[in-house]
């Protein structure tokens, strides 16, 4: 690799890393002069907003519901959940109809898939995961409606609560492998 090459992808990494630790001092320095502010994030609802969009656990290992809030708290994402017929196979996803994110109050309805569609209402909290890259950093807690039709047309309701956890985030930016000097 040449080296003007070389020297061009250092300095842009240089001036990430720069710009990176200024954004991190700017912060640290707003957190000393309102030291209540951390505190009021965990307990605002309101704070979680676009910050809870993401992956979360469905009901089997391997199934997961994709959650992204817009603005003014509109929801969009889908269900991903196995095929359950035995001629059906992969995956079969439920694309969100309507989602609405009020405080910290979830609920989302989805597309009728193959004879299912899913109801929820519930809750966005903060779990046990330390930081965005762990497990469980945000859990939705509520109320699961599966909404069958069958065949003959006739529908049935099962209703289960749950608790869907976040899976960990990449927390490397984007094209930062990229910009490694090696």
């Amino acid at each position: 690799m040449p080296i003007r090459t070389v020297r061009f992808y250092a300095l842009q990494f240089a001036s990430f890393v720069l710009f990176a630790l200024m954004l991190a001092g700017a912060q640290a320095k707003s957190d000393r002069q309102n030291p209540d502010r951390q505190n009021k994030d965990q307990q605002s609802p309101a704070a979680f907003g676009a910050d809870c969009s993401g992956m979360y656990s469905f009901l089997r290992d391997g199934e997961f519901v994709q959650v992204t809030v817009e603005d003014h708290g509109n929801v969009i994402g889908f269900v991903s959940r196995y095929a359950d017929k035995e001629g059906d196979s992969g995956f079969l996803d439920h694309f969100f109809k309507s989602g609405k994110l009020d405080g910290n109050q979830l609920a989302f309805t989805t597309e009728t898939v193959r004879g299912v569609a899913f109801e929820f209402r519930g809750t966005v909290e903060r779990g046990e995961g330390k930081s965005r890259g762990d497990e469980a950093y945000y859990v939705v807690k509520g109320t699961l409606v599966e909404n069958t039709t069958d065949e003959a047309k006739k529908t049935s309701s099962r209703s289960q609560e749950v608790a869907l956890k976040s899976f960990p985030q990449d927390l490397t930016p984007p094209g930062a492998e990229r910009l490694r000097v090696k």
